[in-house]
C-alpha cells in the first residue's frame, strides 16, 4: 500500500508539474507579447508626436531668390531660428542640411557627419556631458520639399527617457507578477491533480477491497470442496459418499453463481444503450415477482402482500436485468424478516417516476445503513447467512444502468425500508 501511495504521489506532481509547464509556457509567452506590443505601440506614439513635431517645423522653412540666387530663411523656424523661443524641453537638438546633404545650421549636440547618413527613423545612443552618462534618441531626417522641388533637410530629435520609464514600470509588474502567477498556477495544478488522482486512488481502494473479499470468498467453498473430496476418497461407505458428492455439487453451484455475480458486477458499467430497452409495465414484473416468492415466504412463516396501482406503470427496461434488481430485494427482505413477519411490496407513481417499495420487519446492526450496497457486506444481524453480500450491490448496479437509483432507511418499530426508482415512459416508444 505504501508504494501505491508512492505511485499516487509521483503521478499527482507529474500532472501538477506537467499543468505548471503547459500553462506557464502560456503566460510567459502571452506576456511576452503583451510586453513587445506595447513597447511597439509606445514607439509609434512616440514617433508620431516627434514626425508632428517635425513637420511643424518644416512648414516654417521657406526661400526665396536674392540676387539670382536661391536663400533659405530660417529665422523663423521653430527651435532652429534666431527670432524663435528657447529649445522644446522635449527636443534635444535640430539640425538644417540643404539639398546636397551639407549641415548648415544646428541646435545642441553637432553631428558626428556633417553629411545626412539616411532618412526616416533612427535611434541612437548619444552621450550625456552634463551627467557623464549616455541617452537613448529617437531621431527623424525629413526631406523638406517646396514648389515639388528639394531644399534641405530637416533632423529632428528626442530623448526616449518617457518610453523608456513606462516600459520599465511594465517589466517591474511583469517581473512581480509572473512568478506570483506561475506559483497560483503551481497550487491549482497541485489542487487539480488531487482531483484527478481522487477517483483513480478511490477505484484501486476499490478494487483491493474487492479482490481480498472475493479472495476470501472463494477461499472457503475451495476448501469446503477439498475437505468433502479427501473425506470421499477415504471412505469406502456409499451413502456417505453420495451425500458428500451432493455438498460438492452444492457447493460448486454456489461458487458458479457467485462468479457469475461478480462477472456482472464487472462487465456492466454506464447506462443501458437504447436497443436494451423495451417498453414494459412494472405492475405485471412485480406481480409475477410477488406469485414466485409467496412459496418461498409461506415456507419461512412470513407474510407477502404487495398493493399495485389499477393503471399501467411504463418503464423502459430490459426485463431480465430488472427482473434480477426486484428478485435480490425481495430476497433480501427474506434474509433480513425473522419468521412470523411481513413483507409489503408497493408500486406507486409521483412526478415521471415510478417507485417500487419493499418494505419488511426487521432489524439492523447499528452500522450496517451505509455499507449495504457495498459488495460482499453481510449484515450480522441477517436472520439468514445465505449468499456473499452481492445481491443489493447488483440491485444498485442495475437500477442505476436503467437511469434510476435504490435508497434504504431503517424505519421505526423495526421496519426496514428499500426503494427502487425508475423514470417513466411511454408505451408508444419502441425501444427494440
Amino acid at each position: 500500500m505504501p508504494a501505491m501511495i508512492d505511485l499516487y504521489g509521483r503521478s499527482r506532481f507529474t500532472l501538477a508539474w506537467g499543468f505548471t509547464a503547459s500553462m506557464g509556457s502560456i503566460l510567459v509567452l502571452f506576456a511576452a507579447a503583451m510586453y513587445g506590443l506595447s513597447a511597439r505601440d509606445h514607439l509609434l506614439a512616440f514617433d508620431a508626436e516627434l514626425e508632428s513635431k517635425a513637420r511643424m517645423m518644416a512648414s516654417g522653412i521657406h526661400y526665396g531668390i536674392h540676387r539670382g540666387k536661391r536663400r533659405i530663411k530660417l529665422d523663423d523656424v521653430p527651435v532652429l531660428g534666431s527670432n524663435t523661443l528657447p529649445l522644446d524641453h522635449d527636443i534635444a537638438y535640430a539640425r538644417w542640411y540643404d539639398a546636397q546633404g551639407n549641415l548648415v545650421r544646428f541646435v545642441r549636440h553637432p553631428p558626428t557627419h556633417p553629411q545626412v547618413q539616411r532618412l526616416g527613423f533612427e535611434t541612437l545612443q548619444i552621450d550625456n556631458e552634463a551627467t557623464d552618462s549616455s541617452l537613448r534618441h529617437r531621431q527623424i531626417t525629413l526631406p523638406v520639399r517646396q514648389d515639388d522641388t528639394l531644399i534641405g533637410y530637416l533632423q529632428v530629435a528626442a530623448v526616449l527617457t518617457p518610453v523608456q520609464q513606462q516600459l520599465a514600470r511594465q517589466r517591474f509588474w511583469l517581473t512581480l507578477g509572473v512568478p506570483c502567477a506561475l506559483g497560483t498556477i503551481a497550487l491549482a495544478g497541485w489542487w487539480l491533480g488531487g482531483l484527478a488522482m481522487a477517483p483513480l486512488q478511490q477505484a484501486h481502494q476499490r478494487l483491493q477491497r474487492f479482490t481480498s473479499h472475493a479472495s476470501h470468498e472463494l477461499r472457503t467453498p475451495l476448501a469446503q470442496i477439498l475437505s468433502h473430496v479427501q473425506l470421499v476418497l477415504g471412505t469406502d461407505e456409499v451413502a456417505t459418499e453420495r451425500w458428500r458428492l451432493g455438498r460438492v455439487a452444492t457447493i460448486i453451484k454456489t461458487m458458479d453463481q457467485m462468479v457469475s455475480d461478480l462477472l456482472f458486477l464487472a462487465r456492466q458499467a454506464g447506462q443501458l444503450s437504447r436497443d436494451q430497452l423495451r417498453s414494459l409495465d412494472l405492475r405485471e414484473l412485480i406481480q409475477e415477482l410477488a406469485w414466485d416468492c409467496e412459496a418461498l415466504a409461506a415456507n419461512r412463516g412470513i407474510g407477502l402482500t404487495c398493493e399495485l396501482p389499477h393503471q399501467p406503470v411504463w418503464v423502459a427496461a430490459n426485463v431480465d436485468l430488472l427482473h434480477q434488481a426486484l428478485l435480490n430485494l425481495t430476497d433480501n427482505a427474506l434474509k433480513y424478516t425473522p419468521a412470523s413477519g411481513k413483507i409489503k411490496l408497493i408500486l406507486a407513481t409521483q412526478g415521471g417516476w415510478a417507485h417500487m417499495q419493499v418494505i419488511n420487519t426487521g432489524t439492523l446492526a447499528p452500522d450496517s445503513l451505509p455499507h449495504l450496497f457495498e459488495q460482499f457486506y453481510r449484515d450480522p444481524l441477517a436472520q439468514s447467512k445465505e449468499g456473499y453480500g452481492l445481491g443489493l450491490a447488483i440491485a444498485q448496479q442495475i437500477a442505476q444502468a436503467h437511469g434510476g437509483d435504490i435508497t434504504a432507511c431503517s424505519a421505526a418499530e423495526n421496519m426496514l425500508f428499500f426503494e427502487l426508482a425508475l423514470p417513466l415512459t411511454s408505451p408508444l416508444l419502441d425501444f427494440r
